[in-house]
């Protein structure tokens, strides 16, 4: 069965709440963001994919995280200031949210039934995992963090989500 995440609730970095629905007819990137992480350079790709594919119907959605050895520290204006003054970058940030344990966020209480290409499902393993969602919600697939923004393993799912 597929997982859609149409109807979770999530809080934007200004603290409003939204459901993801309101995004169906975009294709999503959910990624799970730190800034202080051996990952964090993927910020400049995924605001490449944003300038990229946005003008399509796509939308990076960043979920800043402290899950992971404590690499998202900083209040959310600290890190909103850091992602744009370094790298650019304009696409959404939500609120702060764990991703795993007792406190993990109802988004990613369904995220982590989703498997990699690797057959993993359960717990995210560190930051900068990346979910794609298709534009009915539905989640289409789920990357390590290693998959770097711009690679063609990612980029292809995103062209196949857009012309789906």
């Amino acid at each position: 069965m597929a997982i859609n995440v149409s109807d979770v609730i999530v809080r934007s970095a200004s603290g409003e709440e939204q459901r993801l629905g309101d995004w169906n007819g975009t294709v999503l990137l959910i990624v799970n963001v730190a800034s202080r992480c051996g990952f964090t350079r993927q910020y400049a790709g995924l605001q490449k994919l944003q300038d990229s594919y946005g003008p399509r119907g796509f939308a990076v959605l960043g979920f800043p995280c402290n899950d992971f050895g404590s690499q998202e520290p900083g209040s959310l204006s600290e890190i909103q200031q850091f992602c744009s003054s370094t790298y650019g970058v304009t696409f959404p940030l939500t609120e702060k949210v764990e991703v795993n344990g007792d406190g993990r966020h109802p988004l990613y209480d369904e995220l982590v039934d989703v498997a990699d290409d690797e057959g993993h499902t359960g717990d995210i393993r560190w930051n900068f995992e990346k979910f794609l969602v298709g534009k009915e919600g539905t989640v289409l697939a789920r990357f390590k963090s290693g998959v770097e923004p711009e690679s063609a393993e990612l980029t292809s799912a995103i062209e196949a989500a857009l012309a789906a």
